[in-house]
């Protein structure tokens, strides 16, 4: 969507644009609700102000969203569609890494109660597995920081390809 069309959608449909990028209604509303933006860069800005922070309740609302890192999203949603392109550097007939993955999430999960959560693009499967293997050793307070900094650099990524001049 362009800019100028964001800027001028109805708020409930403003509101729809934004939701794949993150589904925390909060977050999309505040931005939704400072348009119009003059750039994609001052309306980046504004949605990295509004992201900081999300609560635990935020945080545990969108993460219900993300696919466990090295399983495919399904179904054929923006969403669904971006989470696929963001684990691109995850080849999935690659078993060795399939089953660290595997492994490394059901770790986290017993560990922490919730899905690993990585800004997986730009992210090769050694990167991703070095960082679950570290985060694993973090206290619950330390993880849920991490976790919403990742949060807020996906929302940001997908915002970017989401609204373009």
């Amino acid at each position: 969507m362009l800019l100028e069309q964001f800027n001028l959608a109805e708020r409930g449909d403003a509101v729809t644009a934004l939701r794949p990028c993150i589904d925390v209604t909060r977050w999309c509303e505040d931005i939704v609700d400072r348009r119009p933006f003059e750039s994609v860069d001052s309306l980046v800005t504004e949605a990295a102000r509004a992201a900081d922070p999300f609560t635990t309740e935020e945080i545990e609302s969108a993460l219900a969203h993300h696919p466990r890192i090295g399983e495919r999203a399904g179904g054929d949603s923006r969403e669904a569609t971006l989470s696929r392109s963001e684990q691109a550097g995850v080849d999935p007939s690659d078993a060795e890494v399939q089953r660290a993955l595997r492994d490394g999430n059901l770790a986290y999960e017993e560990r922490f109660g919730r899905v690993f959560l990585i800004r997986a693009a730009g992210r090769s499967a050694a990167e991703i597995l070095s960082s679950l293997r570290e985060r694993l050793q973090h206290d619950p307070d330390s993880e849920e920081r991490i976790i919403a900094g990742q949060l807020r650099e996906i929302a940001l990524l997908r915002l970017r390809g989401t609204i373009t001049a």
